[in-house]
């Protein structure tokens, strides 16, 4: 491997031991969930066992409206995890995404990391996954087909982290000209693309750009769970202990910095709602997602579905990622059953109100 190759692989693992063993949630800033409140429906009119939790991504029939989020691949330990959530996803017959496939552009040495999803996940939609500033730098048609067919992918997912970038010591904070390029990918690829945050959220304008270049799903990835700048912080610290980048003052607004998760939801509906032109978007909620009270709340905010992926890491870690997803469609299935939702386009129309003080 050479020298830019070994960079990844050691921030890859020390992105998952980081998440795992660290504080890395925002300190001042919630997804904004708590703030509200569904109209308890003492009539609901429905059965709770004939609830319909099913819904569909770019034509595939799942059984949830959830998604394992992109977390990893690309070093030796990759390999495990992702064919763990595999299983899972496949079991629970639900879609997953990969982690930033850029080592695999970079070299072969690991992406069976990244192709085990898709032999222990043949049914199930799988998303591969490539950062912005890749795709602003410019891929050939050879590294997008690549990218598609090591995971034999449903679609694609550009992870928009500049946050994250200008934190990371390796970081590549050159994002010029990515929106030019992102339209140009869309016409060339031949499967559908989602622009991702991860954790600092989508604002309605940056949305419309995006809707505006092709892309056809927004995962708004907001504020409210973890924060890759202090994941970044904690790595560049260990890096380099005594160099400061930002002043005291400013350090705590920039690790906190972000849009709540509800407030994109709201915000992205509204322009939804107002402009014709937008009306096509897809929408998936993630970023602090935490049990099936957030994903029905999501939902009934905006969201077509929903994903997580600290959660998620946590709950393989804990041997629990069967058991927690199942008991999350749990809390879904009993808020639906107690506002009269029968399914989840029903649960898409529910009132929904900011609490009262």
């Amino acid at each position: 491997m050479n020298e830019s190759t070994t960079i990844t692989v050691d921030r890859k693992q020390s992105h998952v031991e980081t998440c795992l063993n660290k504080n890395v949630g925002f300190d001042s800033k919630t997804t904004g969930f708590e703030q509200y409140e569904f109209t308890h429906n003492a009539a609901p009119e429905i059965n709770h066992s004939e609830i319909d939790l099913s819904t569909s991504l770019f034509g595939c029939r799942i059984s949830y409206p959830f998604m394992i989020s992109s977390m990893t691949g690309g070093y030796d330990k990759a390999e495990h995890l992702n064919r763990s959530f595999a299983e899972t996803a496949q079991k629970l017959n639900i879609p997953l995404g990969v982690g930033s496939m850029r080592q695999a552009l970079e070299n072969s040495s690991y992406r069976e990391s990244f192709r085990v999803v898709r032999h222990v996940a043949p049914s199930v939609p799988v998303l591969a996954n490539i950062g912005a500033p890749e795709v602003a730098k410019g891929l050939t048609d050879q590294e997008l087909g690549l990218l598609v067919d090591i995971v034999r992918a449903d679609g694609l997912i550009i992870h928009l982290n500049p946050a994250q970038e200008l934190f990371q010591p390796e970081g590549n904070t050159n994002f010029k000209n990515f929106l030019e390029e992102l339209q140009q990918l869309v016409r060339t690829l031949k499967v559908p693309v989602i622009a991702k945050e991860v954790g600092c959220g989508i604002s309605p304008g940056t949305a419309a750009a995006l809707a505006d270049a092709g892309v056809q799903i927004i995962d708004v990835a907001g504020a409210g769970g973890i924060s890759w700048q202090k994941v970044e912080e904690e790595r560049y610290l260990q890096k380099f202990q005594h160099e400061n980048r930002f002043s005291p003052s400013a350090l705590g607004e920039l690790l906190n910095w972000g849009i709540p998760t509800s407030r994109c939801l709201t915000d992205i509906a509204a322009l939804k709602k107002n402009k014709r032109e937008y009306r096509h978007i897809g929408v998936i909620a993630s970023g602090g997602i935490s049990n099936g009270i957030d994903i029905a709340k999501a939902i009934a905010l905006g969201a077509d579905l929903c994903a997580s992926a600290g959660m998620m890491l946590k709950a393989l870690h804990d041997c629990r990622l069967e058991e927690t997803i199942v008991t999350w469609m749990n809390d879904l299935r009993a808020v639906m059953f107690l506002t009269g939702a029968k399914d989840i386009q029903q649960l898409q129309q529910t009132p929904i109100s900011s609490k009262k003080e």
